[in-house]
């Protein structure tokens, strides 16, 4: 028994679909893990981007050794600082609150140079543009170059969205009960990994395979061309 439902265990059909709604109450962590670490890495990385294009090196430079840092160390030790070492500062976060935040932490690096490429990929003649219209760095940069960007990276965004949902599973080593790990109580309790681990794996790809849909969608429906200055 797992969340209060018991399994049938007398027939392979049957034992799957009585684990069928506990694999489901798994999976609904996974996607709210997923969802909330991908927006800690949209809004970090965001900043991240921002600090790396400043032109004082004083501002810059730490933005770009704290991305390398975060790029090259594991997800596992990031995961591991924030659960273990934290708490010794006063910090408690709870296990899920915390894996969240680690995959955030984690994808932020990577996104600020997805960011970073969008922005890049604005014509500058259109920050001068801004510029001779008397137009703040700040409004140049929230109404006329993000708007741009963002459709423009969409595609790879969504990407990393995917790479998220599939190393929430990281998640278990901190008693995180997302559906991976819930298949695994399941196998060690009925002696059967095949079936529920093939089940998360079916889950899995439904998942992404909707996910990478709905970004397609998105990609096609937002404009790319520019924006007129007003």
């Amino acid at each position: 028994m797992l969340f209060g439902i018991e399994w049938d265990t007398s027939s392979n059909g049957a034992f799957a679909l009585s684990i069928l709604p506990i694999l489901l109450k798994g999976l609904w962590v996974t996607v709210q893990a997923a969802v909330l670490g991908f927006g800690v890495a949209a809004i970090l990385g965001l900043v991240l981007a921002g600090l790396k294009s400043v032109r004082l090196r004083l501002i810059s430079w730490p933005a770009y050794v704290l991305t390398e840092f975060l790029r090259d160390t594991p997800l596992l030790v990031q995961l591991f600082f924030l659960y273990y070492v934290l708490p010794d500062y006063g910090i408690v976060l709870p296990a899920f609150l915390t894996g969240a935040l680690a995959l955030g932490v984690q994808y932020s690096a990577y996104l600020s140079e997805v960011y970073r490429a969008g922005l890049e990929s604005v014509t500058h003649g259109q920050t001068e543009a801004a510029r001779a219209l008397d137009i703040s760095p700040l409004r140049t940069f929230m109404v006329i170059t993000l708007p741009q960007a963002i459709p423009r990276i969409i595609p790879a965004m969504g990407n990393y969205l995917v790479s998220i949902m599939k190393d929430v599973p990281v998640l278990s080593v901190v008693s995180v009960l997302e559906v991976l790990n819930v298949a695994k109580i399941i196998g060690d309790r009925t002696f059967n990994y095949i079936i529920p681990l093939s089940m998360v794996g079916g889950l899995y790809l439904l998942l992404t395979l909707l996910a990478s849909a709905g970004v397609r969608t998105l990609d096609r429906r937002l404009p790319k061309q520019g924006i007129p200055l007003r």
